[in-house]
């Protein structure tokens, strides 16, 4: 096989988008030379898929596979179209799809998503972007998690670089508010953790809120650390010049996390009567913020909308898929998940399409599987970074005969026959 290499390739693994990325392929199997990351990394190195499409557990050729979802389409009086882990071009035949069968839209990580749009349809907040932390930030407070762990390069592409749009950097300090990164992790600035435990992440920030503002707080300890600790954070957060929050709701699996995110947003909004202070939500897998973005634009919603009444309606409790799963209110369900094998559908009693990544097991066969590429990686496309100012271009890096997410889904649509 003739080896070659790939260089500026754009990793959909994870919402940063790295664009900077070096792949060498030989035939079809691909190695990151450069600026990988453990995501990265064994993402790209994985196998090329070439499972077979299957009707009720028996290979079937494609087309069979694509008549058989129709019909089953076709039948569904309320369908859930969940998973939608896909790239733009994939994303938009969903919407088109959904549009014509009257389906629900919910992505497999909406229960993370939520928690920050709760917080942003009821008083909105103040957000930054990659580039502005990159150029100016100077104390960066992350919030809750690592970031490293599902976000590798998140230091190394932000405040890792050593020249800015204004210059040479200015020394940054690093806070973490919760879990620290490991001990042998270097990362670009001074860093100081403040172990807290997630459940009272609120508890500290409505106190941190209190303590800018200038505010008396009575306790002498506050979600595990003295008021001292919290005194002198208060105080450094004011004294930033451009300061900046990360968070990533995925790391906030607790109980009414969105009060934890509502507390921040005010928190920022206090922090910038006097200096200036963003925030920056982190998300993006499997495609999250994409689908986000494109059911954004194409219904005036994100996630967890239904299409069964022709026009969009969003609820955000009542369309999550565990919910309308477990009281029998949907008849269909089609999963797509063309990033990741192991995102497989829930259990459910009701036929299930799955539109699957080709190295995807599931422990029951489903009516029907149609294996799907990977974009970026069998396929081109885009894909939307984590803070939504841009969509990355994707591109082909290997030969495949898998269909496209959006190919699979036109050949389903076409094969529906009469709108209802």
């Amino acid at each position: 096989m003739t080896a070659s290499v790939i260089r500026d390739v754009t990793c959909p693994f994870c919402g940063l988008a790295c664009d900077d990325l070096v792949v060498d392929t030989t035939g079809d199997r691909l190695a990151v030379r450069e600026n990988g990351c453990p995501i990265a990394v064994p993402a790209f190195a994985g196998a090329p898929g070439r499972g077979a499409a299957r009707v009720g557990g028996r290979e079937v050729p494609l087309v069979e596979a694509y008549a058989e979802a129709a019909r089953l389409l076709r039948a569904a009086k309320r369908p859930l179209f969940g998973g939608l882990g896909t790239d733009v071009g994939g994303s938009r035949a969903v919407g088109r799809l959904a549009d014509r069968t009257g389906a629900i839209l919910d992505h497999m990580n909406s229960a993370a998503v939520v928690r920050n749009l709760l917080v942003l349809q009821d008083g909105g907040w103040i957000t930054t972007t990659l580039s502005e932390i990159r150029n100016r930030c100077d104390l960066l407070v992350a919030v809750g998690g690592d970031i490293l762990s599902r976000f590798p390069r998140f230091f190394e592409r932000t405040l890792g670089a050593g020249e800015t749009l204004f210059g040479a950097r200015t020394p940054v300090e690093i806070v973490f508010l919760g879990k620290g990164p490991a001990a042998d992790v270097k990362l670009p600035g001074q860093v100081r953790v403040i172990p807290c435990d997630t459940a009272r992440l609120g508890e500290a920030l409505g106190a941190l809120r209190a303590l800018v503002a200038g505010k008396p707080v009575l306790a002498a300890d506050i979600a595990g650390q003295p008021l001292a600790t919290w005194q002198g954070l208060a105080d450094r957060l004011r004294a930033a010049k451009y300061g900046v929050m990360p968070w990533a709701t995925a790391d906030l699996d607790v109980p009414h996390a969105d009060l934890m995110v509502q507390a921040l947003a005010d928190l920022l909004r206090e922090l910038n009567r006097e200096t200036r202070f963003a925030g920056l939500p982190l998300g993006g897998a499997e495609g999250d913020v994409t689908s986000d973005a494109v059911h954004l634009w194409q219904t005036g919603y994100g996630t967890r909308v239904s299409l069964a009444r022709g026009v969009p309606e969003q609820d955000l409790h009542r369309f999550a898929t565990p919910r309308l799963l477990a009281e029998g209110a949907v008849d269909l369900l089609l999963w797509i998940s063309s990033f990741n094998a192991t995102r497989v559908p829930p259990r459910a009693a009701i036929p299930t399409i799955v539109l699957g990544h080709a190295a995807m097991t599931l422990a029951e066969p489903p009516a029907v599987f149609i294996p799907v590429g990977t974009p970026g990686v069998d396929h081109a496309g885009q894909y939307f970074r984590t803070d939504r100012v841009i969509a990355l271009p994707l591109a082909s890096l290997r030969s495949s005969a898998l269909p496209s997410v959006a190919d699979a889904l036109a050949a389903i649509e076409a094969r529906l026959g009469e709108a209802r």
